[in-house]
């Protein structure tokens, strides 16, 4: 079954400040929860986002336990949205759209993310159990930082 996770914030930034920092996977340990043990492995001397671009991870969702995250740059509308698409990693499917619209009080970001556990009911038995609750701590999390980072709060 595919579910659906969508968030919503107000940064107030600019559109280039936000576009370079979450276009960057290089920020995205700031973001994450340190019990996650995220690391991106891609070395990447340039941070501009493209169509077709590879970018590997080590992540410890559950129980400490170490595993590889590949996702690929599937879509690009330049200060205005990118989507990331797992190839390798825990998901079945891992689709996360990232939307940036300018406003009065700065950039309105969307999140949404269409994932899907692998293993059928056995996953989904795990989705109810922990998954669910593992990922809106991770998008807690995000938030707050978020917060802090961009408003002050």
């Amino acid at each position: 079954m595919i579910h659906r996770l969508y968030r919503e914030q107000q940064l107030n930034c600019d559109i280039k400040t936000a576009w370079n920092f979450f276009s960057s996977a290089n920020n995205l340990s700031k973001i994450t929860p340190k019990d996650m043990n995220f690391t991106v492995l891609t070395k990447m001397d340039d941070d501009g986002i493209f169509e077709g671009m590879i970018i590997d991870y080590h992540v410890s969702p559950l129980l400490g336990i170490k595993m590889k995250w590949k996702t690929e740059i599937t879509q690009v509308d330049f200060q205005k949205s990118f989507t990331d698409f797992q190839k390798k990693g825990p998901y079945k499917l891992w689709n996360h759209h990232h939307e940036f619209i300018i406003n009065e009080n700065g950039v309105f970001m969307k999140d949404s993310v269409d994932y899907e556990l692998p293993l059928g009911f056995l996953g989904e038995i795990a989705h109810a159990l922990f998954v669910r609750k593992k990922l809106k701590h991770v998008f807690d999390y995000r938030y707050e930082v978020l917060e802090k980072m961009f408003n002050g709060k």
